[in-house]
């Protein structure tokens, strides 16, 4: 057997998320669909993350075994012949055997992009923003620095995983310009992340930048792992998994 590594982009808008569900479709089960055209029968994908309904990736990573006659067909161009526009494969490797996507160490970047325009925003950017409003990026700049570090994250995630630890090394949280004067975007880059931990820490900054909260209030939250004190999850249209990194 051989195993492939592919890495997958895709709009999450129509999708249940990444893994199977009896309820919805998914991008697990559209790419193991094409799959099964491909090989005859339908070989089990493994994913390094789960993105929720909603939310988008431009790098998730995936592997799967196959016989090792197959080594040389064109995965990248059949497969996307045979997914659906939304998914795309962006990029194929043959890897060890022994490499898995989610347990191989790994560090994974997510971006959110916030729209802080209150009137309106443009419908070709609704898809992948989250229409928060004006907001004072000084606060939250403050907030994102005592975040950023190897801490017990339990205040920020939410349930239904269970874990060995709740305590990931946050390495950045940083703010860049959006696609238009009126997004930004923020990265979070971490040895691994809870669920839906990512939403609830722009939610916090948010509640920073609108003058709800203060730094000082994040920096408790934190500290008390306690998941009731910290703001309400956001919209999950403005994440996107970005990139997942692996060693050489």
């Amino acid at each position: 057997m051989i195993r492939i590594k592919l890495i997958l982009a895709y709009d999450g808008t129509e999708y249940c998320g990444w893994q199977i569900q009896p309820n919805g479709p998914t991008v697990q089960a559209e790419l193991e669909k094409a799959l099964a055209k491909i090989l005859g029968t339908a070989p089990r994908v493994h994913g390094s993350g789960r993105t929720d309904a909603g939310v988008h990736a431009l790098g998730l990573a995936v592997h799967f075994d196959c016989a090792n006659d197959r080594h040389g067909i064109q995965w990248q161009r059949g497969l996307n012949s045979l997914l659906p526009p939304d998914i795309r494969v962006v990029d194929c490797a043959i890897v060890p055997n022994d490499f898995h996507v989610r347990y191989s160490h790994s560090i994974k970047t997510y971006e959110y992009t916030l729209w802080h325009k209150r009137e309106f925003c443009l419908p070709q950017r609704s898809r992948y923003v989250w229409q928060c409003g004006a907001v004072d990026f000084v606060p939250m700049e403050e907030a994102a620095r005592v975040l950023v570090g190897e801490h017990d994250f339990s205040a920020f995630q939410n349930m239904g995983t269970v874990l060995k630890t709740s305590v990931r090394n946050l390495m950045e949280i940083s703010r860049h310009p959006g696609g238009t004067e009126y997004e930004s975007v923020w990265r979070f880059t971490a040895n691994g992340f809870l669920k839906q931990m990512v939403r609830n820490l722009m939610g916090c900054l948010v509640a920073c930048g609108r003058g709800r909260m203060t730094p000082e209030d994040v920096k408790r939250i934190l500290d008390s792992k306690d998941r009731t004190q910290a703001p309400a999850t956001v919209p999950p249209q403005g994440l996107t998994l970005v990139r997942v990194d692996y060693p050489e």
